[in-house]
């Protein structure tokens, strides 16, 4: 048995009908893989015939473990963040096969497929064009924490939450859509709930496109500008823009990391996705959403305290703008600003010393 007879749309969500009887299949399932490999049988039968959610759970921890061997002889630890936009749009596309391979209605989940299939195309760029791609690239933050800590205790926090944890975590992002699966047995056709939260999903999506593209078109012209001491043809910064270091317009005029809030948005929308669909207020599915909502007030902890470290403006950006609610009023600078020494001020020094 791969799903749970269910009687009403509150079963689908219920972890003790859903879930818990399907454990043993998560104990049994490497044993079973093994088992038909040597005897030679179908492993589309042995997919087809475990429960989905079961199946997806353990390929995360299958992973956990590549990731942490991966990163440990190559001493880079940024292999889940390779993965970060390609693996809950492949869950979501699991629990999708699942449901065609087994006859299932499956229009809804379809709808999530389609949405988590563009929001991972657009962030896979945008890591891509950052060089997150390029050998050797490594997130800065784990060299911080790997240099302020004792080798041996980033050895634990590597082989638990940088490989484990977040895997697992990337899974549980897409477990919702476990629900809308088994709900679309009993509701198999799309309903116009499903269409606007498909139309806010791709909002979401694109709200990142903008407030990403703001961020990496300053982050451009800055480079530019410090290359050259001046600034590039085109450029729609000032010079005091370019010399704050950070961007304040667009979307980031309103919200500090308008990237970040949509993408937690996102999950927790999801999230809510699958409440609706199994007419409850909340679920076990929430644990994925909520667990990313804690990384990222960790993560956003360390780069705000990097970045104000950094920028001598950022202290007052910080007090007038949201962190991640967007503010009623843009950011306005200070008409007196603390004392920088500008990039072509320093080029031109470095100038006039060589002559």
């Amino acid at each position: 048995m791969a799903l749970p007879t269910l009687q009403s749309l509150g079963d689908c969500a219920d972890y003790s009908k859903v879930v818990e009887p399907f454990l043993p299949q998560l104990y049994e399932l490497p044993s079973h893989v093994l088992s038909t490999l040597t005897d030679g049988g179908s492993l589309l039968d042995l997919y087809t015939n475990t429960n989905p959610l079961v199946s997806g759970f353990a390929f995360s921890i299958f992973l956990g473990g590549i990731f942490w061997i991966a990163s440990e002889v190559n001493r880079n630890y940024s292999q889940v963040d390779r993965f970060w936009s390609l693996l809950p749009a492949f869950y979501n596309a699991h629990f999708c096969i699942w449901a065609h391979l087994n006859s299932l209605p499956s229009q809804r989940v379809d709808l999530i497929l389609l949405w988590s299939v563009v929001w991972s195309a657009r962030l896979t760029f945008n890591y891509w064009r950052k060089g997150g791609y390029e050998i050797g690239s490594e997130d800065y933050r784990w060299e911080i924490i790997r240099n302020n800590c004792h080798p041996a205790i980033f050895f634990i926090f590597n082989a638990t939450f940088i490989s484990f944890i977040q895997s697992i975590l990337l899974y549980l992002l897409a477990a919702p859509t476990y629900i809308v699966l088994l709900a679309s047995n009993i509701e198999p056709k799309v309903g116009m709930a499903d269409l606007l939260f498909l139309t806010a999903e791709l909002g979401l999506v694109l709200s990142e496109w903008f407030s990403d593209q703001q961020q990496w078109d300053y982050q451009t012209a800055k480079k530019k500008y410090q290359k050259t001491a001046r600034l590039p043809q085109g450029c729609t910064y000032t010079q005091e823009e370019l010399d704050r270091g950070f961007v304040t317009s667009g979307m980031w005029a309103y919200c500090r990391h308008p990237n970040f809030t949509a993408e937690q948005t996102i999950w927790f929308l999801l999230y809510q996705w699958s409440c609706y669909a199994g007419n409850v207020l909340y679920s076990w599915a929430g644990f994925g959403p909520l667990f990313l909502v804690m990384l990222f007030q960790g993560s956003t902890w360390l780069t705000e305290l990097l970045t104000a470290g950094k920028y001598p403006e950022y202290r007052a950006y910080q007090s007038q703008v949201g962190i991640l609610l967007p503010s009623l009023r843009p950011y306005k600078a200070p008409l007196i600003t603390p004392k920088i020494i500008r990039t072509s001020d320093l080029n031109k020094r470095e100038g006039a010393k060589q002559k």
